[in-house]
């Protein structure tokens, strides 16, 4: 039998299932850390809630690390709405170094993927 090139429809509209439930809590965990970053979320100075304190308080949660961790989560929004066009494409799985398809298991895993772990270790 010959090696798969790509991935059927079936296989295709699981991975679409996987990434778009991935994408809408990644979305809503990102719109939540950009209200806290812009302070649109309802706290202020007066807040009492131990989110807030926690935030206010800790020396290795600041601002900064914030910012970090909002634009990890964009690019992996980002990484997701590619990972769609892909499967619109039907490319998706195809490994952009090796041309071999990804694993499945790895898809599920990490949705967004473009390197088979066979490249990414030869980096």
């Amino acid at each position: 039998m010959a090696e798969k090139t790509r991935y059927t429809d079936a296989e295709l509209e699981e991975f679409r299932a996987i990434i778009m439930q991935k994408l809408e809590v990644a979305e809503k965990e990102y719109e939540q850390m950009k209200a806290t970053l812009m302070n649109t979320d309802g706290n202020d100075i007066d807040d009492t809630s131990f989110s807030f304190k926690a935030l206010e308080e800790s020396s290795s949660f600041n601002k900064e690390e914030a910012t970090r961790m909002a634009q990890r989560q964009l690019k992996f929004i980002q990484g997701l709405k590619a990972a769609l066009v892909r499967i619109e494409n039907k490319t998706y799985g195809i490994c952009r170094e090796t041309g071999k398809l990804i694993p499945a298991e790895r898809l599920r895993a990490v949705p967004h993927a473009t390197l088979s772990i066979e490249a990414k270790n030869k980096r």
